[in-house]
């Protein structure tokens, strides 16, 4: 189905046939599976790596071993990823790659530009141009571990988050880094102390205050919010707090929280955010913040921030939360309970048109999945060459292309309607 521009925005407003409607909630809960959305039905791939509805196509850009053009391979692990425009046109991903310091296909780089010699996580850099083909690609931060989700800033860089708190050949890591996406070689990595020392998941930016809310990814992680000094200086320091829940001290929000009931929000500061053992969440709880059940992708849009936790809800299957920064509201938006529905949601992003895609990273077969301004949850691609997990979901700046990482074997991809424009 070929869809203009203006019927993608008419339908993303309304309930197509087959969708799964959210209001009233009851109707949404109690279906076993979504249905077909906006776009139609998925058509398998004949190549068996990716369906997508019929009128969409997609491209193969950057996988793990093909050699980049800095001399060193494309590591694996690829996870979260932010889009930001380059010149004449050009889009320009910063890249996130999970690995460990054992991982057999870690990101290699000089010593001297790693943050630990012994590190084989980090990022690296693609430029696309408008035609959707790869011009290059190479390294851009080394020696981190665990490089999983992050964000990017109104400023053009990408805040790249460790998913760890061990310490290894001397480094403490869990920190945040930023990358510019600018940088045309490896950056000097500076770990963002005040911004915790934690399992760090994710980063979204509010670019009307500059705060920063993170997401962290423990079965009894919080909600963070990082006041910086300077907004364009996050090297300059600030501080730290936890999102509590008004009335309810120390609540765990993993089951028997009410949906779509916003509820009004404190935050309590972290005195120490960059402490020698893992001190960061029970301080906070401590002090009566909220728990979250596996916080994992984040991402500011239309007002609000949007976050998932991957194994919240009575079922262990997820939810998904926003926040109002304008009202100083927290609300549980989407809670299934149902794997057919929703499947451990990861990285989220709010499409320019306001609807939300979201990778899943379940057991089984995995989707991207969109939730349109309504509230119809549609399926919008399926992994269909194996079981891995779909991350680093992103849009170019001109709103046309979607890219999206396979974690393994580490695939990014370019993802457009072949006859109209998003």
């Amino acid at each position: 189905m070929n869809l203009s521009r203006r019927q993608f925005f008419t339908l993303a407003g309304a309930s197509a046939t087959g969708a799964v409607l959210l209001s009233p909630l009851q109707a949404f809960y109690a279906k076993p599976a979504i249905a077909a959305g906006p776009y139609g039905n998925l058509v398998a791939d004949p190549n068996g790596v990716l369906d997508l509805p019929a009128g969409f196509t997609y491209r193969r850009l950057s996988e793990t071993g093909q050699t980049m053009n800095d001399g060193y391979q494309v590591p694996g692990g690829h996870d979260g990823m932010g889009a930001f425009a380059g010149s004449n046109g050009n889009t320009i991903l910063i890249r996130n790659h999970e690995l460990t310091p054992t991982s057999s296909n870690g990101l290699s780089a000089p010593n001297s530009s790693k943050y630990n010699s012994s590190a084989r996580g980090g990022c690296t850099k693609l430029v696309v141009n408008s035609s959707r083909n790869l011009v290059e690609h190479r390294g851009v931060l080394a020696g981190t571990i665990r490089n999983c989700a992050g964000g990017p800033t109104p400023s053009g860089s990408w805040l790249s988050c460790e998913e760890t708190f061990e310490t290894n050949n001397g480094k403490k890591h869990g920190y945040v880094f930023e990358v510019p996406s600018s940088a045309n070689t490896f950056v000097t990595p500076v770990p963002l102390t005040a911004m915790g020392r934690f399992n760090h998941e994710a980063a979204a930016v509010d670019p009307n205050t500059g705060y920063i809310y993170m997401t962290e990814d423990q079965g009894n992680g919080l909600f963070y919010r990082f006041i910086p000094n300077q907004s364009n200086n996050l090297s300059a320091g600030g501080s730290l707090y936890a999102l509590r829940i008004t009335g309810s001290s120390g609540i765990n929000t993993a089951t028997g929280f009410p949906k779509n009931t916003p509820r009004a929000v404190n935050w309590v500061q972290i005195s120490n955010p960059d402490p020698t053992t893992d001190t960061v969440r029970t301080a906070g709880y401590n002090s009566g913040a909220a728990r979250f059940s596996g916080g994992e992708g984040i991402f500011y849009g239309s007002g609000y921030v949007y976050f998932t936790c991957k194994s919240g809800g009575s079922s262990g299957d997820g939810q998904i939360w926003r926040y109002s920064p304008a009202n100083n509201t927290v609300e549980l938006y989407i809670e299934p309970n149902n794997s057919g529905v929703l499947d451990n949601p990861d990285n989220i992003i709010v499409f320019p048109n306001r609807d939300i895609f979201l990778c899943e990273d379940g057991d089984g077969t995995d989707y991207i999945l969109g939730i349109t301004p309504s509230g119809s949850l549609y399926k919008f691609a399926k992994n269909a060459l194996n079981t891995s997990e779909f991350a680093g979901v992103c849009f170019s700046p001109d709103g046309h292309t979607m890219f999206v990482n396979m974690q393994s074997p580490g695939i990014t991809f370019a993802i457009w309607p072949t006859n109209a424009f998003w």
